[in-house]
């Protein structure tokens, strides 16, 4: 099959291009950076660098496709999507020209990559809180601005099934992590920022990181051969409901601090710094769902998952081999 890869550049849809490719199929890919910026390239494959917000983009990217994995987005972590909330909900141009050129050119089924931003604030107050299920999207009241973009965009996915009989597969995603990422520049999420800062904390010997928040908040973590491996099976399922893809293994900023502290065998104090954005209290994902309607769940336990990644960030940053690429803010 023919697919194409709409943030094809970026963190996972870098992963997915090459796990597709490596199952015999054909892919075309799209991010709006510059081909040298992309975290992984194929050169046998048709790449476009070009803005997906515009429809004629749009258009021309998704002439003679089969299927489409939309992971296009302008995101990073919570510094990030807290302080750039227009840019952020813009992204709904992307997923909506897409659909839009998707009726145009008769695709047979669209990928949307949602979040799990897209939840309500109020079930995420308290720290270990209980996993959240797909029904906790409403009543609405998601992270402002890049969960709203997500939320509005999942219903417009349903709406075009609804409407045009437009195949659509929709996940929303637990905080994906792993090597081939951002690990630097101000859009890295907490698991590439904490292992970079005892990284280089022991290289340069210095025992003090900072740390954003009191630590206490909790999340869940999902690997990216997960997250691969969750993606893939639904998109080829026929279910169409909302599904989280995600851990469901909750831990505190602190405790995934001592678990790369044990990982890198160096201890470091913590400098929190409380007026830096910080989220929700605690989040986590309950995978009832799609264990009971996949048979499947994220199996990648923390630790295992964080030695690779910090491996990966450590060996980057003795090498500087790719720095342009993978710690560029954009």
């Amino acid at each position: 099959m023919k697919y194409l890869i709409a943030g094809a550049g970026g963190f996972i849809g870098g992963h997915l291009v090459k796990s597709l490719m490596d199952e015999g199929h054909e892919v075309v890919c799209a991010d709006i950076k510059p081909l040298e910026f992309w975290f992984q390239t194929f050169e046998q494959n048709v790449n476009y660098s070009l803005d997906l917000k515009d429809y004629q983009n749009c258009l021309k990217v998704t002439k003679n496709i089969d299927y489409i994995y939309n992971m296009a987005c302008n995101m990073g972590g919570m510094g990030f999507i807290e302080n750039n909330k227009a840019e952020c909900m813009l992204s709904v141009l992307i997923n909506t020209n897409l659909l839009r050129a998707c009726i145009e050119n008769k695709i047979k089924k669209y990928f949307f990559s949602s979040s799990a931003c897209v939840y309500n604030a109020d079930k995420q107050m308290e720290v270990f809180v209980p996993g959240l299920k797909e029904e906790d999207a409403y009543p609405a009241q998601p992270e402002d601005g890049y969960g709203w973009e997500k939320l509005f965009s999942e219903r417009m996915c349903r709406h075009f099934y609804e409407d045009f009989g437009l195949e659509t597969r929709i996940v929303r995603y637990h905080n994906v992590y792993g090597p081939l990422g951002t690990y630097d520049g101000g859009r890295e999420k907490a698991p590439a920022a904490l292992c970079r800062k005892i990284c280089l904390a022991k290289i340069n010997k210095q025992k003090e990181i900072d740390v954003w928040g009191d630590g206490e908040q909790t999340r869940s973590f999902m690997f990216i051969d997960d997250c691969i491996e969750g993606t893939k099976k639904l998109f080829n399922s026929s279910l169409k409901d909302v599904y989280n893809i995600g851990s469901d293994e909750q831990v505190s900023i602190n405790q995934m601090i001592s678990t790369i502290e044990d990982i890198a065998d160096f201890k470091v104090n913590k400098n929190y710094l409380l007026d830096k954005p910080k989220g929700v209290r605690g989040r986590s994902s309950d995978n009832v769902k799609i264990k009971k309607d996949l048979n499947w769940a994220p199996s990648t336990k923390l630790k295992d998952g964080l030695n690779t990644t910090y491996k990966w960030i450590h060996n980057q940053i003795l090498s500087g081999e790719n720095s342009k690429k993978y710690t560029r803010s954009y």
